[in-house]
């Protein structure tokens, strides 16, 4: 197994990485702010899975394939950038409130849940981190690579939910003292969803690094 040294040296570096800003952690506090404390947190649930799923990629070999053929990159490239703006551009135009329907919260949750994953595994430069840093951490004399690279993975979507839920939590708090003003809720909104649009562009912008 990994030594104590090197997870140390992993969690360390991983927690400086999670609360770098960036499209998730944007993402989870716009719409703690926009929608309230279990919106971020959907959101924040949301990103963990994603990047469990972009740890099996790296395992599979698909973050490999990916980095490695230029025309796939941009393909992903361009339809993450485009569904980030589409959520920018909804959340822009949205002027309703949280309703207190038990049911359509439920629901509302669940797509702010599906939109997080979503937008997270759309992000070619998640694959390719995740193929760039993991291995730094694994030690080829402790034990199969593979399932050293899935440890890896599973302590960093546990580290990111926590930071990510944390975050979420903060700026949900925040967002329900504007809230009772219903057109300082809309202008959170329009805050949000063009934090979201230029997100977007950054990524359609980007270049492989």
């Amino acid at each position: 197994m990994i030594s104590f040294i090197q997870m140390s040296l992993f969690v360390s570096a991983s927690l400086v990485l999670i609360f770098t800003p960036g499209p998730d952690i944007i993402y989870v506090m716009t719409r703690g702010m926009a929608q309230g404390k279990k919106a971020a947190l959907a959101a924040a649930a949301g990103f963990g899975l994603g990047n469990l799923v972009h740890t099996l990629f790296a395992v599979l070999g698909l973050s490999a394939l990916l980095m490695s053929s230029a025309t796939a990159f941009q393909l992903v490239k361009y339809a993450g950038a485009a569904y980030l703006i589409y959520l920018g551009i909804k959340l822009f135009r949205s002027n309703a409130g949280v309703s207190v329907d038990g049911k359509v919260e439920a629901m509302k949750y669940m797509t702010i849940f599906r939109q997080s994953i979503i937008a997270n595994v759309l992000n070619p430069k998640v694959a390719v981190f995740f193929l760039a840093f993991f291995p730094q951490f694994i030690d080829q004399e402790h034990g199969n690579p593979q399932v050293q690279m899935i440890v890896l993975g599973c302590i960093f979507v546990i580290l990111a939910w926590v930071g990510f839920s944390a975050v979420g939590l903060c700026s949900g708090w925040i967002g329900e003292f504007f809230r009772k003003h219903p057109k300082v809720e809309h202008r959170i909104n329009q805050v949000a969803g063009s934090v979201l649009v230029l997100l977007g562009l950054k990524l359609a912008l980007s270049e492989p690094s």
